[in-house]
């Protein structure tokens, strides 16, 4: 095979891969530009034009449908690829992959029963294309893309926008600067009144990438000839026109050879009085090496950007299978390794949280320094230590006997109400606290790349997560409690001792039990709720740095040091079947990384293809 052969039947494989894998993920713009960067022949033609009988004769197989009308109403991406002397000829649609037609009548029909399956059985149109491949020895590879023929009416069964539908079609393929038109045009039509030369004059003006066809010209009035069309007087375009003789109909209708044809056609163009002098560029033989020809030219000026977009792709996709994760071993050993490392990676996330390498550990100080001083100011010791309830507690501390000196039972009554109320901020602060782990537990394993993969492994490993700041929750509240308890236990003797005695005013100061004292008057009682509400406030004071430092002791290090180690202890007694069911990818990503790998496994092959054939002499 030549390097021109080799290098345009790299296209048409790359073509055709991105074909397969194009659909998938429909956000992969790259992929789809690597397609439209290359070059593809659009064959363009009015209705009965002759358009299917020149691709038959390129191919040297009758596997089109035919028919009056509207024929081709899906557009028919056909890739020919040259195979070795003497291997057997075979077709391959993309909509039945791995079935091998060697029946190209079972081709035809293949086509009009797709065609159907889409339109159903009537004269609509789709632009939904079929993908067909042939593989023989003698083609020369080629794209070439077969669209519905332009019309100027609508015929009974098509929509009155059809003529505008077919057009806009058509458009959608030649507007684009890769596309190399063929311009099929019947040589007894007037050229001037061509659809295929109109819409080609339209998008190429210049003619750069237009061919012209000239059919049926056996088929023209005695005495006239179509020698001015080629030789590109009567319509110039850059590259010289070809004219086609095809099989008439009867000769369809008797299934005549393909190469008889051709050997016929030969014979016509050479013994044409007419076009004798330019039979040797005559003949769909030759239009097939010029297109050929010229898509090799193209194809080398491009490649530059084909491979700066090739290599940008490979660049992304080995990112994205790095993201995805290689696919996961079958042994249990490297299974458990495999789960240690997820969680490894999720425990390093989770505790960057939590020292500032990540947001949302601050949250936790905002609960000491926010959350937990307001909910001490908003207890309700303002109506305990009031006036009304210090006399009654004070009053019935003693009983029935009264006190003698200090009422010392209504100071530890008053005391030990007041602080049981510092329970409630104590729990609410470790209830707070924990809300904030779980929520980190939630956005690490979220943002731990590594687990996006394993869906039952993220719910395993939440759960346990989960059960053990459960544990430190309850330690945690156990000890806050226990704290509060402390202070109601046994309260500081030093505080009482320094409150200043009260003095009686005509009696010594350092009796105060002189008997001028009414120990039940209402100044008597509020000096006991102050002495108390300044007890309250030094405990409150002591516990808003106490049980912080208790929290963090029993649940932020505890989540740092220990979060997993009991869930690492249920993992080293798992079985093969068990790791495996918990390495149980999700399906979406599972076929992400299956097609990445294909596009990846293409990429590279067409790089080192074309760095293989793109500059050989």
């Amino acid at each position: 095979m030549t390097t021109m052969e080799s290098l345009i039947g790299l296209v048409n494989r790359i073509q055709r891969a991105c074909t397969v894998l194009g659909d998938y993920g429909g956000a992969d713009t790259t992929f789809s530009s690597l397609w439209e960067a290359l070059p593809s022949v659009a064959v363009v033609g009015g209705q009965s034009s002759g358009k299917s009988s020149v691709l038959e004769s390129i191919v040297g197989r009758d596997f089109l449908p035919r028919g009056s009308g509207i024929v081709t109403r899906r557009p028919l991406v056909l890739q020919l690829h040259k195979t070795d002397e003497g291997t057997q000829e075979y077709a391959e649609f993309l909509h039945i992959p791995k079935r091998r037609f060697t029946d190209f009548a079972v081709v035809r029909q293949e086509i009009q029963d797709e065609t159907d399956r889409i339109t159903g059985k009537s004269k609509q149109i789709s632009p939904v294309p079929i993908h067909l491949s042939i593989y023989s020895p003698s083609v020369v590879n080629l794209t070439l893309i077969d669209l519905p023929g332009l019309t100027k009416v609508a015929v009974e069964g098509q929509p009155e926008s059809i003529v505008e539908d077919i057009e806009n079609m058509v458009r959608a393929y030649v507007d684009k600067p890769n596309c190399i038109i063929l311009a099929i045009t019947p040589a007894n039509q007037d050229i001037a009144t061509s659809d295929a030369i109109k819409l080609a004059r339209e998008v190429d003006p210049a003619g750069e990438r237009t061919f012209g066809v000239l059919t049926k010209l056996d088929l023209m009035d005695k005495g006239t000839n179509a020698v001015d069309v080629l030789e590109g007087r009567a319509y110039k375009l850059q590259h010289p026109w070809v004219g086609i003789v095809n099989r008439s109909q009867a000769e369809i209708n008797r299934n005549v050879d393909m190469i008889i044809a051709r050997r016929k056609e030969h014979e016509y163009f050479a013994t044409s009085p007419d076009y004798g002098h330019l039979a040797n560029r005559m003949g769909s033989e030759y239009l097939a090496k010029l297109l050929s020809k010229h898509l090799e030219s193209v194809i080398r000026a491009r490649i530059p950007s084909i491979l700066s977009l090739i290599n940008r792709s490979i660049d992304e996709l080995e990112a994205e299978m790095n993201h995805l994760g290689r696919p996961i071993a079958v042994d249990a050993g490297a299974q458990l390794y495999t789960v240690l490392e997820l969680c490894r990676a999720f425990d390093k996330i989770f505790k960057e949280h939590l020292d500032g390498g990540r947001p949302g550990g601050d949250r936790i100080y905002g609960v000491f320094d926010n959350q937990l001083p307001a909910a001490l100011r908003k207890l309700p010791f303002d109506r305990h230590l009031s006036l009304q309830n210090v006399r009654k507690i004070v009053s019935e501390a003693d009983g029935y006997q009264p006190h003698l000196i200090a009422p010392e039972q209504g100071y530890r009554r008053l005391i030990e109400g007041a602080l049981n109320y510092f329970r409630g901020p104590a729990e609410a602060s470790v209830d707070a606290v924990h809300f904030v782990l779980k929520e980190l537990v939630r956005k690490s394993i979220a943002e731990t790349q590594e687990l996006k993969r394993f869906p039952t492994l993220q719910a395993e490993l939440a759960a346990a997560a989960g059960q053990a700041l459960e544990k430190y929750r309850e330690d945690s509240k156990k000890t806050v409690i226990r704290m509060v308890d402390m202070e109601s236990s046994y309260l500081t003797v030093e505080f009482f001792r320094k409150l200043p005695q009260e003095v009686e005013k005509t009696g010594n100061p350092g009796n105060p039990a002189a008997p001028g004292i009414d120990r039940y008057s209402e100044m008597h009682f509020r000096r006991i709720g102050s002495n108390v509400s300044s007890y309250v406030n030094m405990v409150s004071e002591t516990l808003k740095i106490t049980i912080p430092k208790a929290v963090v002791h029993c649940q932020v290090k505890e989540a740092k040091q220990s979060l997993l180690n009991f869930f690492y202890t249920q993992i080293g007694r798992k079985e093969g079947k068990q790791l495996a069911l918990l390495l149980d990818e999700d399906p979406a990503l599972m076929e992400r990384r299956l097609q990445c790998a294909k596009r990846l496994e293409l990429y590279k092959s067409a790089r080192d293809e074309i760095d293989s054939v793109a500059w050989a002499k």
